[in-house]
């Protein structure tokens, strides 16, 4: 079974949870752009000693050093029958060279995943994890502007998805388990074969 999947949702919107359950029922590894900066940086690559001297120096990490990092994540053997990326794309241009990088193998999306949350939602449940983690930096201003800022970002890359007829648009509120299923629910509308769940009644 093959998915490439893209999972699009603001700071708290329990993307990481949700892209990890779909990646195990696809077989496809989640793949979000943190950890490949992490990786890299953590094993010495020579990308990844390019990227720690953006992060040290407070920089963001430009575009075409994002697109190669990807490019290498997404050519390990894991991800040969498909993947699940995660805080990528971000820009236009990312979202050109992710075509362009699919196409050169005969490959496309096969659908964006675009969990919805009510802005008061997150921003309660942000405040919460961050009073029992203590950190004092998370304050509900700090929450709201990075939702903002997500929301800023997000909105063109939404549009293109949108046009392409790529969008899957999912209501993020509730269980885990529910959320899980519309999205399955989401993806078979779209006539996308969903693996059925071994070893799950």
């Amino acid at each position: 079974m093959t998915g490439r999947f893209l999972i699009i949702g603001p700071p708290g919107a329990g993307k990481g949870t949700q892209a990890a359950l779909l990646a195990g029922r696809f077989g496809i590894p989640a793949i979000a752009t943190g950890d490949i900066f992490r990786e890299n940086i953590k094993n010495e690559t020579p990308l990844g000693l390019e990227v720690k001297s953006i992060v040290d120096a407070g920089d963001y990490v430009p575009d075409a050093l994002t697109n190669e990092l990807v490019k290498d994540r997404l050519a390990k053997p894991d991800a040969t029958d498909g993947f699940l990326l995660d805080g990528y794309p971000r820009t236009l241009s990312q979202v050109a060279f992710l075509d362009a990088l699919l196409a050169q193998e005969g490959q496309k999306l096969d659908a964006v995943i675009r969990l919805v949350v009510d802005v008061e939602v997150v921003v309660e449940r942000l405040r919460k994890r961050a009073a029992q983690q203590g950190r004092s930096d998370d304050t509900e201003e700090a929450i709201r502007h990075r939702q903002e800022v997500f929301k800023r970002e997000t909105a063109p890359l939404l549009e293109v998805y949108e046009a392409a007829g790529l969008l899957v648009t999912i209501d993020g509120i509730g269980e885990v388990g529910e959320i899980a299923e519309r999205i399955l629910d989401g993806l078979r509308s779209r006539a996308i074969e969903v693996p059925s769940a071994a070893g799950q009644n």
